[in-house]
């Protein structure tokens, strides 16, 4: 069973390893709504408690997925959602994060997760049109409604973040984090730890490139978000498969599998770091959970945090549009 661990200081509670939902309903190949919510039964057993969604996700299909998973069951889970994106059509058209869309958003995303409280509500993406105070304390209405019991921001950078914790306490801020993408590491990570707030790191698989099992873009439809991802476009491809080699030779030394390897160095980096993985396939969800109990050596993972190299990475983690959306 996984070891719970306290991220800030409003008591959040949580699993050493949380569950990405995403990739249940949106962007990653075909969906299986009875396998992903046997991956969620599965998960709670295994001592899993976060399980981390959006109304984006879908839109609006992986709240609904989570809801029908955790039927009966609401009370072992930790439901974190988002707002923040302006929905047109099922697509991402932009950011809207005024007050007045935030309450509609929240009040949808309560029923669709068919509960009274959401556990962690985040900011998707930074609103450059709406101050950050103002988004924090509309947030802060519903903690105090008793509609949100944390909130969090994702995605944002150091001036960002201290001026919404002013506004009200933040618990948690969630950004990518990996082996191979570890821009949080010089001064997101530190005030964090200098404010009292935790950190949830999505895609600590590199979106499964860390793994080994992910094919080039050209591979992959036009509608799979690996598709456009531009690390595995090309020539970028080619010079990237250089960390995933790096990663199998070290994991085979180590008598694990690559990504229990990557979720190891991840688990790592501090008991404040909770790594998201997400999986719709009960078999890796297995995988990904054990990696929270390999006993890896510190030299191990010292080796490893210095031959995969974020700046050798071939391409940016997203596209010029998507990279835009980041407050750094």
């Amino acid at each position: 069973m996984l070891t719970q661990v306290r991220l800030g200081e409003q008591g959040l509670t949580v699993s050493r390893v949380g569950l990405g939902c995403m990739g249940m309903s949106q962007w990653y190949g075909a969906f299986d709504d009875d396998e992903s919510v046997a991956v969620i039964h599965l998960a709670l057993e295994l001592g899993v408690t976060l399980f981390d969604s959006a109304e984006a996700y879908g839109p609006f299909r992986n709240e609904a997925l989570l809801a029908r998973a955790l039927k009966g069951r609401r009370d072992k889970a930790v439901i974190a959602t988002k707002f923040g994106f302006k929905l047109r059509e099922g697509q991402i058209v932009g950011t809207d994060s005024r007050p007045e869309h935030i309450r509609k958003v929240v009040e949808e995303s309560l029923s669709r997760l068919e509960t009274d409280y959401i556990d962690i509500l985040y900011q998707h993406r930074l609103d450059p049109t709406v101050p950050i105070e103002d988004v924090v304390g509309t947030m802060s209405e519903f903690v105090r409604a008793g509609m949100v019991r944390y909130i969090g921001l994702c995605e944002v950078g150091e001036s960002t973040i201290r001026r919404a914790h002013a506004v009200h306490p933040l618990s948690v801020v969630q950004s990518e984090y990996s082996l191979w993408e570890r821009n949080v590491e010089a001064d997101i990570l530190p005030t964090l730890r200098e404010l009292g707030i935790g950190f949830i790191g999505f895609c600590p698989l590199g979106r499964g490139f860390l793994t080994g099992r992910v094919s080039r873009a050209e591979d992959y439809p036009p509608d799979d978000f690996r598709s456009h991802d531009p690390r595995l476009q090309g020539a970028n491809y080619d010079r990237n498969l250089e960390v995933a080699t790096q990663i199998r030779r070290i994991a085979e030394r180590s008598d694990v599998t690559p990504a229990q390897l990557a979720l190891a160095w991840v688990l790592a980096q501090g008991d404040d770091i909770v790594p998201i993985p997400g999986t719709k396939r009960r078999r890796y969800l297995q995988e990904n959970i054990g990696a929270a109990s390999r006993a890896i050596g510190a030299q191990t993972l010292a080796e490893l945090g210095r031959v995969v190299d974020p700046a050798t990475v071939a391409g940016p983690r997203y596209n010029e549009r998507m990279m835009a959306m980041i407050d750094r």
